[in-house]
Formats: C-alpha cells, structure tokens, sequence
C-alpha cells in the first residue's frame, strides 16, 4: 500500500500534502469576508484562523445572536431576514468587504456561491472570489450549456431536450417524444429545486408549472429542460480541484443516493461496491469536465449510474458541497484550507499518484422535519441539544447551540454528523452509535429516521440507489411501541425528576396527590399517551426511592437516581438490572432516548381542557408549517372539489400546495400573496354543506 510504503497515516497526510503545494502566492490574503450563514461559515471561519487569516461574518437581523456571528472576528449586518433583502444583496455584501478591507470573499454553498454575476461584480471591484471563474459558473450552471459543453468534452451524458423554445407545448412534445417517465429540470437549478419527475403525460402541464414556479423562485429563471428519467440510478459525485495553473486531481467519489425530495439524506466515501476501474473512469471524466471550463478551487461533478455501471453526467457544482467532510476524511485534507490556498495564488502540485483513499465515512443530515410527515420541515426553539462527542473520527459541523433557534427563514438543517472508520462495516456502526447519542428537545427531527435507515439490512450491504428510501418505506418507517418497561421508565423519569425539583415532597410523589390521604396509601393511578395510545398504570410507593409499577397484569419493581454528571441522564434499576436513560422532560411531553430507541409520549391532557375552544376549529385549510403565502388560486364564491389547490406557501425553501379537504363552496379567505403565516393558521374557509 502507498500509505504504507511512505510511512505515514492519515492523521499527518494532510501535512505531507501540503509539502507539495508552492508557498508562493500572488495575492497577499489577510482577511476573508464569509457570504454565508450557519454550519458553513462556522466551517470556512475554522480553516481561516488555522492559517491566521481574519474573518468577516455577515448576518441578517434574525442570525445576529448566532453561531458564526460569535466565532467570526467581525460581524456585521446585511438586513431583514428574508434572502433577497440580507445574503443575496450583492451591493451590501461588497459594501461590507471594502469597508472591513477584505481581499477575498467565500460564498460557502447555496445565496452566491454559484451566482456568476457576483463573481464578475467581485472582480470588478478587485476583490478575490473564492471560486470558480465566472465564465465556468456560468457555462455550468446552465444545464442545456454544460450538456453541450460536456458531450464535446467527451464525458458521457444522457440525451434529451435542451433547447430555447420553452412553450408549454414544445415541452410536452418533447416528453412524448423521450417517453414516460421524464425529469424535468429548472435549467439554472440545483439542490433538487425547480425538479419534478412526471411519470404521466396527464400530469405533464400541473408539474411543470410547479417547476417553473419553484425554479423562479430559487433562480430567477424558469427555463426547464427535459430528460429521460432513470429508475432508480445510484448518484454518484466526484470531487475535483484545480489551481490557477490548470493542475487538476480528484479526489474520488461520493455515493449520495438515498434521498428524499430529491435532496440528500445521507452521504458516504468511497462509494460502495465500485471497483477500481470504474472508480478511475469517474475521476478522469469528472476532471475531463473542470479542463473543459478553465476551473478553479473545489468542484463537484454529479454522475448517475445505472444497474450495469453506466455513468452519466448529470451536472457540476461549482462549489464546495455540503458533503464535502466525508471526502476529506478518507483523504486526510482540508478542502476548505486548499480553497483559500488556491484563491491567494499558491500552486497545486498534488499528483494524483499522491492522493490515495483510506477507510470509509459516512454523513448523516440532521433536519428540523418531521420524516411521518413527508419530511416537512420544521422551525422552532432548540430547548436542549445533546450531542455526541467529537473525535479524530466523530466530527459535528453545526452552526447552532443549545437555546437557538431553527429559523423559518432558512434550510433547516440542525447540523452534520460525519464518521471515519477502517472500513464501511466499522464505520457504519459508528455513525448508528453516534446518532443515539443526538438527543433533541423542541423541533421534530430525523434522528430516529437516519437510525432506522443505517440499520437498514440492504443499506448495509451498500445496496443503494435514488428510490430506497420509496422502496424500504415500510421497513424504515415502522415505529417501535414501547414495551412495558419504556412507559414505567418515561413515568418513573418524571416522577424522579418531578422530586428532584421539589415538587414532591418527603421523595414521595403522592404527599401532594389530589383525592390521596397522605400515609394511608401511597399508590396512585397514572397515565401516559403514545401515539395516541393511552397507557394506564398503577404506581405504587415503596419507600427508600423504590416504586412498584402495575400495568396490564405485570408488575416491575423500579429503582431510578439521577447522573451526578448530567441530570437529564437517570440510572434504572428494573427487578434488579440496570441501565442509564436520558428524560427530558418539555412541556406536557416526556422524550425519552435509549440507545437503541427513542420514545415521545405525552401527559394526558385534562378532559376539561382538552374540550375547552373545541368549537373553533378549523373548517378549512391550514398551514402545516409557518411560511409565506405564494399564490392563492381561488376566490370567495368558489366552487372546489376535495384535493382541488387553493394556496401555495413557500418555507424553508420549499414549495407546499394547500389543497382542499373535501368539496364546498369558499367562504373567505384570512391572508393575501406576500403574507407571513404561522403553523395551523386557517388559510381559506369552506363551506361544505353548500356543494350539497
């Protein structure tokens, strides 16, 4: 082995890599301007002061107590929340970089990393873009170009329509022409926006409409192009880098099939099951495809692959990408590092012979949403955060603390989780233990859901592709009732906590109990919901912290005493065996987290208050999440049908369709196109005894 021969690991290949790499720069760097938020500016601000460069952060008014506001050298404000007003005002942000003596700016990924008008305006004003040139921005980030661009180069594409006549009918003859199914694609699109895959010619005009809207949104641009769809191709990406010197390498590839909504969900290096002659054919198409535009610094290449290994070029992203961390942990680097180093002039001189893969890594996207629910995303205040413990082979890349909040205004990600381990099968079962370790308190998260996948027999054996998670929907999204003991757990954990507090007395939970005669009995019903599942159980007082718990004919006999380390972490004892929990209690819901599991269950409302204002709900639309309202497609008077549309809200840069829960005629409508919502707002009235 390379490494090997050499004598070194990948600890300390970083170091040697950069022996090869010119000291020599053209542009005297000292202060970076970071054009991003969150976990990538946190990221970009880390590497930055590892080479003693200062930093620049930009903010909206809603992130001016976040994250990487604090860890920047500087910090200033760009505007009002929304994108458009704050992180995409290319005027302030230059603004800011003149002002503050910046020489170059990062644009991270997602607002300008990929806009080639801000990389001109940039030049323009003698200031260093962390990129690519705009010209290769541009040629590739225009889907019809790069296809052209690539096919001349020689890097295999899949055929379909690219063209400039953009009718509605011009498309659809186009679609009929390839064959159902079809993707269609925003041409200046990216991260699953402005994408529909349309299996029928009868739903052609509703989701290319949809498309067209999305992609007006995210780009300003709604051209589309159409392709043949690919059932359930792998994707596969390969990273590249280039100096200004025109010396290229790859890095090898990244398997990010599992997906949901066309985005991805979990990424891993190398990619599984890809032997190494069709790993070289990748890497050499991949930098085929950054010669051809003249690039610079950190790009990706996306291919999809078919059943027989085929490979074609789907598009590149001329960024860093999201999942980068996993490239840099089986090749011991920091692409971050090399991109500033590339941006202030120094020369690549890594041959490819150098670079060599070690180990495998996984990561795993941890989101505010709600997977039970079509992976709606959510918004809302991280009450606790508990993570595992970062490691030479854990990392946490995260720009978001325990108290912040998940902004409505922004991609909803909470953080990455990235693993390294000898091989796919060690590092598999890291990433499962690590996710336990996550314990989240206040939004609804994915956490369970990614355990459930990793687990996944067929995920294990690297089996892989863009629809598994459609295909193993069962298996992954089967929930696990709690046994007996996990509900006498969730009660004893509040009843231990509850004492703690001081809200019993004497450690005894019944002193205080309404109908209970303090020393004639100690033992109390009590009740617990999962999943509306309500679990009733007698739970006798023993004395000495010990409880006896009744429920359905078995009885358990029950220890519990707090951490001396964490509070939230109990020790139970259950008829004589004991293991650590983790209770949070939040409101009127009990999270209780195992390693293997986690439950939610709910203190039981009182009748009296669950009644109470029952006769104002909603008859109608709602909001399933807080957002902004795109467009209305009805009036009052209207006559719908159940499933008819009535209002598009856009959040966290996604597009919801509100439609009708049955048929009626609408009586009102609460808010106008450009209004802010919040979650379960009633959106339109229908009156459904009218359509009778």
């Amino acid at each position: 082995m390379y490494w090997m021969r050499i004598g070194i690991n990948r600890f300390n290949f970083r170091k040697i890599c950069y022996r090869y790499v010119s000291t020599a720069t053209s542009i005297p760097l000292r202060k970076v301007l970071i054009a991003n938020r969150g976990e990538i500016s946190c990221r970009i601000i880390q590497s930055s002061k590892k080479l003693g460069l200062q930093t620049v952060a930009v903010y909206s008014e809603v992130d001016k107590n976040a994250l990487h506001v604090s860890l920047a050298d500087e910090a200033y404000c760009l505007g009002p929340a929304a994108s458009q007003e704050s992180y995409l005002n290319q005027s302030k942000v230059i603004s800011v970089a003149k002002e503050t003596g910046a020489q170059a700016i990062h644009p991270g990924y997602g607002f300008l990393s990929e806009n080639a008008e801000f990389a001109e305006l940039c030049h323009r004003e003698g200031i260093e873009f962390i990129g690519p040139p705009a010209s290769a921005i541009r040629d590739m980030g225009i889907k019809s170009t790069s296809k052209f661009i690539m096919d001349k180069a020689g890097v295999p594409i899949i055929k379909g329509y690219h063209g400039e006549d953009q009718s509605d009918d011009c498309l659809r003859n186009e679609a009929k022409k390839i064959g159902f199914p079809v993707m269609l694609k925003a041409v200046r699109g990216g991260g699953g926006k402005g994408m529909r895959i349309v299996s029928f010619e009868e739903e052609f005009a509703s989701q290319l409409e949809s498309a067209r809207r999305e992609a007006q949104k995210s780009f300003g641009n709604d051209a589309m192009l159409v392709e043949k769809y690919v059932k359930r191709p792998r994707h596969i990406e390969v990273q590249v880098f280039g100096d200004k010197f025109r010396n290229y390498v790859y890095l090898f590839e990244r398997d990010c099939s599992v997906q949901r909504r066309h985005q991805k969900i979990i990424e891993e290096a190398p990619a599984p099951g890809l032997d190494e002659e069709t790993r070289r054919l990748l890497g050499e198409a991949a930098v085929r495809a950054a010669e051809a535009v003249n690039y610079v610094g950190a790009g990706t290449v996306e291919f999809i692959m078919d059943e027989n290994k085929k490979f074609y070029f789907m598009e590149m992203n001329t960024r860093l990408q999201v999942e980068h961390p996993v490239t840099e942990m089986i090749t011991g680097t920091d692409l971050v590092e090399w991109q500033l180093r590339i941006a202030a002039g120094e020369k690549l001189s890594v041959s490819q012979e150098d670079l060599k893969i070690r180990g495998h890594a996984f990561e795993a996207r941890i989101y505010a949403e709600d997977p039970n629910s079509n992976f709606m995303p959510g918004a809302g205040n991280l009450s606790r955060l508990l993570t595992p413990k970062a490691s030479k082979d854990i990392r946490i890349e995260t720009g978001v603390r325990e108290g912040d909040d998940v902004s409505v205004h922004y991609d909803p990600m909470i953080a990455k989780l990235v693993v390294w381990g000898p091989d796919r099968r060690t590092a598999l079962m890291k990433l499962h233990s690590a996710l336990s370790e996550y314990n989240i308190v206040g939004v609804k998260t994915n956490v369970k859901f990614l355990m459930q996948l990793a687990k996944h027999e067929e995920f294990a054996l690297g089996n892989v592709h863009t629809d598994f998670i459609p295909q193993h929907e069962k298996e992954i999204f089967t929930f696990q009732e709690p046994s007996h003991q996990d509900v006498c757990t969730a009660l004893l954990s509040t009843i231990t906590q509850e004492t703690r507090q001081g809200t019993y007395k004497n450690n005894s939970p019944f002193s205080l109990m309404d109908g209970m005669i303090p020393n004639l009995t100690y033992r109390k019903k009590m009740k617990l919901v999962f999943k509306e599942k309500e679990y009733a159980v007698d739970v006798q007082y023993e004395g000495n912290k010990s409880y006896t718990f009744f429920i359905e004919d078995q009885k358990y006999s029950m220890q519990m005493a707090p951490s001396k380390d964490d509070s939230s972490v109990l020790h139970c004892t259950v008829d004589n065996k004991n293991f650590p929990v983790r209770s949070i209690l939040h409101g009127n819901e009990i999270h209780l987290f195992t390693k293997d599991y986690s439950y939610e269950f709910l203190l039981p409302t009182p009748k009296f208050l669950s009644s109470f204002g029952s006769e104002s709900l909603h008859k109608g639309a709602v909001a399933p999440m807080p957002g902004v309202i795109e467009k209305i497609s009805v009036q009052v008077g209207d006559k719908v049908k159940k499933g008819d549309p009535l209002v598009v809200i856009i959040a966290m840069k996604m597009e919801y369709v509100i439609k009708a829960h049955c048929d009626g005629k609408v009586e009102k409508l609460f808010f106008k196109v450009g209004d802010n919502v919040t979650k379960n707002a009633q959106l339109v009235d229908i009156n459904e005894e009218t359509a009778k």
